[in-house]
């Protein structure tokens, strides 16, 4: 056994790989003491598949842990683990050469490409150890194989061109790596300031972490377990570790698969949307993993926005990943992991719908608004959006909810559509005249309270192949395939024709169109929207204070209504208020259209209505 000490050169690509991972790698430069944990736990793993196969190891005995400890005064922090440990051949080899062959090919691909900084095609090269360099000025490494006959030895490098070997006089198992700390890189050698990385990035590796003594990582990763080992205050827990959250969740999901992709999931719905209280925008809250070690917290990528208020893991020993397990190669991948994990969460929230039916609408008063993004944006998971949806109807109570689905299931036999009808509220909706003629021939309704709502319906277009239609869309068709038989108490075709033509002089530019009815039952008129639906015209206005409130619109008017009527009575005798009525009648039809009106000019008219009201 040789007694000197050795003086190696680093290879070339070493070097040229130092230098990458210490000045241009990592974004953060607490990340070394993530990937030197996840060192020491693949060690220990190491060592403790080679005990399960029968091989004789030295120290058996020793637990299986890693110690942290931190001096302050000394400016260093000591990682020890009792893995497999080093020989002095697995010394230089990983240490001082690059091992893989592949690793050649990438130092020659970026010095090709003559930018160090395009690091997306890396991943696979282990090279976690050299971001110690980072913040260490000087890393000393004392190590003693597991093998029985092996040696202690110690190591040493500035990381720049050159590193030593000499024998040592370690006689327990494993690897103890001492980071001599740069001046600017003091705060590392503060035992909170480790605890708070543990905690953020290795709180779930599988073995004991301790720091000064004290153990660090103190909860399981429930993720990786059955779900018959788990209790529900254990799900809570870490509900409440994950989150830091203080009550429980609404809704848990755990499960793993094996196929399209090798994954572990648990995810937790909060039992508050702090959106709904003017809290901002939620930052997402599920954080990707790959064997229980840290690869993005509050990942943007793994799961779509509107999914932004679960908390939860996702681990994946798929990932490919990039030397710095910082950034995701594989896009297409990470799709398929997106889509997986979305699709089982739509999958558990409709099987909520029947199993919990309670429970969902609590989750949908909630929590709808993420649901409803998703239908208006997400077109891969759309078809299972729109089956989450509920809605109250003409059909069903104030408070009481169904699906499309549901709606479906209750149609018409020669019902060939879904109607909706959109307004602020249910008391608006049912005191206006769209619903007339549904009323009319026993035809349910859907309700919506938001203009997005409108948007999805009309963007889709369809739903289990019934199409969707407005109840205040323009070209309604309701109309019976035998026409009835004109009532007696409605004007004639050729004063309707009369009276429409005098109409649209009146109102001029305010209407596009005015024409009969085929829709009212009991209202006076209606405006039909140009812009699709009226809710449509109201998001407009709403989005835009310049945006004409006033028209043009569509007026319909009921010929068999008295004040209908009355009106053409006034148009055939050239009464001049006629023409205040027919603009009052045009903007009482927009408002119950719940259009955006400036109520200036109404005043006048109305007061002039009132004086000629009390006159008589």
């Amino acid at each position: 056994m040789s007694t000197a000490v050795e003086t190696k050169e680093f290879q070339t690509e070493i070097r040229q790989l130092l230098d990458i991972v210490i000045h241009s790698l990592y974004t953060e430069r607490e990340i070394f003491l993530r990937e030197l944990i996840s060192n020491s736990s693949d060690a220990m793993e190491k060592l403790r598949y080679t005990q399960l196969t029968g091989q004789e190891v030295y120290d058996r005995d020793l637990p299986l842990e890693i110690h942290i400890d931190t001096s302050e005064e000394d400016h260093t922090v000591t990682i020890t683990d009792a893995g497999v440990g080093l020989t002095r051949a697995e010394l230089v080899e990983n240490l001082g050469t690059i091992a893989h062959s592949g690793s050649k090919e990438f130092i020659q691909h970026l010095s090709a490409k003559g930018d160090q900084k395009d690091l997306n095609l890396i991943g696979q090269f282990g090279v976690g150890f050299y971001s110690a360099f980072m913040v260490a000025e000087r890393v000393t490494i004392y190590t003693r194989t597991y093998l029985p006959e092996g040696e202690s030895l110690i190591w040493e490098s500035d990381g720049t061109g050159s590193y030593t070997i000499k024998p040592g006089d370690q006689n327990q198992r494993g690897t103890k790596m001492v980071l001599h700390l740069k001046e600017d890189a003091y705060d590392f050698a503060k035992a909170e300031t480790i605890q708070r990385i543990i905690k953020q990035y290795s709180s779930f590796v599988p073995y004991p972490v301790t720091v000064n003594g004290q153990k660090v990582n103190t909860v399981d990763a429930l993720w990786t377990k059955n779900k018959n080992e788990i209790t529900d205050e254990q799900y809570n827990e870490f509900y409440k570790f994950i989150a830091n959250a203080h009550d429980e969740p609404l809704y848990r999901l755990h499960f793993s698969s094996d196929a399209p992709l090798n994954i572990n999931t648990l995810l937790f719905v909060p039992k508050e949307n702090f959106e709904q209280f003017g809290f901002g925008r939620m930052d997402p809250g599920v954080n990707l993993y790959c064997k229980k070690v840290l690869i993005q917290e509050k990942s943007t990528s793994i799961l779509p926005d509107w999914l932004r208020f679960l908390r939860g893991v996702i681990d994946s020993e798929e990932l490919p990943l990039n030397i710095s397990r910082e950034t995701m190669q594989d896009s297409a991948l990470v799709g398929k992991l997106n889509k997986v994990v979305t699709s089982r969460f739509l999958k558990f929230l409709e099987g909520q719908i029947t199993s919990d039916p309670e429970s969902y609408k609590t989750f949908w008063d909630k929590f709808n608004l993420f649901l409803k993004e998703g239908a208006a944006n997400d077109f891969t998971h759309r078809n299972d959006l729109l089956k989450l949806l509920q809605f109250e109807s003409s059909n069903t109570q104030a408070g009481e909810l169904i699906t499309l689905s549901q709606y479906v299931s209750r149609m018409k036999d020669d019902q060939t559509a879904i109607y909706y009808v959109n307004g602020p509220s249910r008391e608006t909706i049912e005191t206006g005249p769209y619903l007339e003629i549904f009323r009319d021939k026993g035809l349910e309704v859907i309700y919506t309270y938001a203009a997005i709502d409108d948007y999805i319906f009309g963007s889709i277009g369809e739903f289990e192949g019934k199409r969707l239609v407005s109840a205040d869309e323009a070209n309604l068709d309701l109309i019976d395939k035998e026409p009835k038989a004109r009532s007696e108490e409605a004007l004639s075709e050729e004063q309707v024709a009369s009276l429409t033509g005098w109409l649209k002089e009146v109102l001029g530019s305010k209407v596009t169109d005015v024409r009969e009815s085929k829709r009212l039952v009991d209202s006076p008129a209606v405006v039909i929207s140009p812009y699709g639906t009226n809710s449509m015209q109201r998001m407009m206005q709403l989005m835009n204070k310049d945006f004409d409130s006033v028209g043009p619109s569509v007026l319909e008017i009921n010929a068999a209504h008295p004040m209908i009527k009355q009106l053409d009575a006034a148009r055939i005798s050239d009464d001049p208020f006629g023409k205040i009525a027919a603009e009052q009648i045009f903007e009482n039809a927009q408002i119950a259209a719940g259009l955006i009106l400036d109520p200036r000019g109404m005043v006048n008219r109305l007061n002039e209505i009132l004086a000629r009201a009390l006159g008589k």
